[in-house]
């Protein structure tokens, strides 16, 4: 059986970044936000905290977290149908697993007038769309955001959209690596720019257009610095094309091979016991997305 105050105090060190601000909110002592995180850790056999600034949670901290913000999310359905145990506290957390592509374009502007209506704040994990679920399975997140439509178990997916994306480079770099215009045979020893070891966008872009073979690339896990590297012709880049308007109408970016779009689906996924507040913001997300992606 859980205790709770102990949970608690795990969930307010991470939050707050450190012992002492988690101390302030939980109105206790530095001493004994500490005791409770030994004590927690002593019932479950290992650390659940890196010590570290700020602290960290361990694989079991992260599960443990992940508990926690289930059990908040019932008790907020709790407190709505028993006013006697509806009191003002803190707003409510969610820890959301996400694309940085999305984050970057999208994301923001559809679940913002969420979150201010419901006092909802976000903590967001960054991932590959390709590899979202994971946190899903290893129980660290309430929700994700990813490419793959089959939910974990005790999870719901929902198709959202799909993101559109488009190879482009900087006129420098085409003259550079095309000076006669696109040839296919020639992109492999063309420099790409990927997010990341865990992004095959491009190997499936170059499979439709004929190209099995493996190619030169850049490595850059940050949306914006992509987009800082293919302007600056180090590379050609599958870049959202709701992200390079601006770039493609200014001729910053060209696309590489005309009209050769290549679109990733989206699918959200979120806990069945979520409660009401994951279900409200799911239904959000439904109507609020097909604003922001092309449809399905």
């Amino acid at each position: 059986m859980f205790d709770y105050k102990l949970l608690a105090a795990l969930a307010a060190v991470i939050e707050q970044g450190g012992f002492e601000r988690a101390a302030q909110v939980l109105g206790l002592s530095q001493s004994a936000i500490s005791q409770r995180i030994k004590l927690l850790e002593a019932r479950v056999g290992q650390p659940v905290l890196v010590r570290a600034t700020p602290p960290s949670p361990t694989e079991v901290g992260r599960q443990l977290l992940n508990h926690v913000q289930q059990v908040r999310l019932l008790e907020r359905d709790l407190q709505g149908q028993v006013p006697a145990l509806d009191e003002e506290g803190m707003p409510e957390r969610l820890r959301i697993a996400l694309n940085a592509d999305s984050l970057a374009t999208w994301w923001a502007g559809a679940v913002g007038p969420f979150c201010a209506e419901q006092q909802v704040l976000l903590d967001l994990v960054v991932e590959d769309q390709d590899v979202g679920l994971k946190r899903m399975r290893a129980g660290e997140v309430a929700a994700c955001l990813c490419g793959s439509e089959r939910p974990v178990a005790g999870a719901r997916s929902l198709p959202l959209g799909l993101m559109r994306y488009r190879a482009l480079a900087s006129p420098a770099f085409m003259a550079r690596y095309f000076p006669n215009g696109f040839a296919v045979e020639r992109l492999a020893r063309a420099p790409a720019v990927v997010f990341g070891p865990d992004d095959f966008l491009q190997h499936r872009y170059l499979a439709s257009l004929g190209v099995q073979e493996g190619f030169l690339h850049h490595l850059c896990p940050s949306s914006e610095g992509f987009m800082r590297m293919t302007e600056a012709g180090l590379g050609w880049g599958l870049v959202p094309e709701r992200q390079v308007a601006k770039q493609l109408v200014r001729g910053e970016l060209v696309e590489i091979c005309a009209d050769t779009p290549i679109d990733v689906p989206l699918y959200w996924h979120h806990w069945r016991n979520g409660g009401q507040l994951l279900a409200q913001l799911t239904e959000h997300l439904r109507h609020s997305a097909r604003n922001w992606l092309v449809p399905l």
